[in-house]
């Protein structure tokens, strides 16, 4: 799935065209994705305006004027592109629709959103603004990394019961929201911790190195204009390049980064999913 820089460099493509604007025409081609389309999804959206566009953990959510907020979900290929954005920051014709165009927005500014969704694991709903937050695919998430509620004092206290390595405590999207296995894998190298340690017997002072170091794995993702699956676009189209960029995830077998470390990359395997690290300077 897209992690959080992924998601955060979607959102940021598609502000220029999508907030302040509204919904001229809406197009829904099939009648559902992962889950079924809210009802009369097309006609709700027809007309109401993008007042705030924003992120929540890995959901791209976009607040109308009508009292309601639309919920997207990139699932494990969907992608949204821009066309015909009158500012000048994509191309200007709309492309050929293509089979996997599953939902098409069209705006009173000459721009045009088209989610695109291969594998169908993606999901869209229309949530009551007020109460979105108790919405259930957001009601038990944690806090953001980049936001000022997760901090040092917070990871501790999350982790220090915990018996679990910390590879899964950080994925847990109940503590801290939005981290995917490929951002966790790169913090953990830069923090010097094994993925295979248990969470409580990381010391306070790791824990403390730990959250800045996260928010900056983040963010330098974020900077590069994501990375993820091989799938992922921005909303321009163009493949992220921070995948170039790892020290750790997809090296299995290269030399360490670490200056002075002899060590190799491996991977090992965690609740099913690849954890990359090197066993010589993680400990």
């Amino acid at each position: 799935m897209p992690e959080l820089p992924e998601v955060e460099t979607v959102r940021r493509g598609l502000l220029p065209s999508m907030e302040g604007a509204r919904f001229a025409h809406v197009a829904v081609n099939r009648p559902d994705l992962r889950w079924p389309f809210p009802e009369r999804m097309a006609e709700r959206l027809t007309g109401a305006q993008v007042t705030t566009l924003r992120r929540r953990s890995k959901y791209v959510l976009a607040d109308l004027d009508r009292g309601e907020t639309l919920l997207i979900h990139l699932g494990m290929s969907g992608r949204m592109t821009v066309s015909g954005d009158p500012l000048g920051q994509f191309v200007h014709d709309h492309p050929q629709a293509e089979k996997h165009d599953h939902v098409v927005f069209d705006l009173d500014n000459g721009a045009r959103v088209t989610f695109n969704d291969p594998r169908r694991f993606g999901a869209m709903d229309l949530l009551d603004t007020a109460t979105a937050d108790q919405h259930p695919l957001l009601a038990s998430i944690g806090p953001e990394p980049l936001g000022n509620t997760f901090d040092e004092a917070y990871l501790a206290e999350q982790l220090k019961n915990r018996n679990t390595p910390i590879k899964s405590a950080l994925l847990d999207q109940k503590i801290i929201a939005g981290l995917g296995n490929i951002y966790v894998c790169e913090a953990l190298f830069r923090a010097g911790v094994s993925p295979r340690r248990k969470a409580a017997n990381v010391s306070a002072k790791r824990v403390a190195e730990l959250v800045p170091i996260i928010r900056k794995v983040l963010s330098d993702a974020i900077d590069a204009g994501g990375s993820s699956l091989r799938d992922f676009r921005q909303a321009d189209g163009e493949l992220g390049y921070f995948q170039h960029s790892f020290d750790v995830y997809g090296r299995e077998g290269a030399p360490c980064h670490t200056q002075g470390c002899t060590g190799t990359i491996a991977r090992i395997t965690q609740s099913g999913r690849s954890s990359f690290y090197c066993p010589q300077c993680q400990r």
